[in-house]
């Protein structure tokens, strides 16, 4: 199993960043790729972005193409979500996965508020 955990969430003005972590723990070998999601209040949960395992290869929703950037760092098995230019629209819960062949692997989530 992988246990994804995510941190970094919190209050931030309109146009302000955030980086959100997301640290996998447990079998993170078999980890090929990791991604974002949010889902705002009344909203449906909808993707935000994702990485390979090596990091060659992102995409982004077409919301935050520009805006935010994920990478991450193999070593400490963790996943990142620099977020610019924050807009109230970006307040939402959100979540990290880890996607293995077998199974895919979510997080808790960690909050995010964009005050106007």
């Amino acid at each position: 199993q992988v246990q994804p955990k995510e941190s970094g969430g919190g209050l931030v003005q309109a146009g302000g960043s955030l980086m959100l972590s997301c640290a996998a723990s447990g079998r993170t070998t078999i980890v090929y790729a990791m991604a974002w999601f949010r889902r705002a209040p009344g909203k449906d949960r909808e993707f935000v972005a994702a990485i390979t395992s090596s990091g060659s290869a992102t995409v982004y929703a077409d919301s935050v193409k520009g805006r935010f950037t994920i990478s991450r760092d193999n070593n400490e098995n963790t996943a990142y979500l620099q977020m610019d230019s924050l807009k109230p629209e970006d307040t939402a819960v959100y979540y990290c996965n880890a996607r293995t062949f077998a199974h895919t692997y979510w997080g808790q989530g960690t909050l995010v508020t964009v005050s106007s």
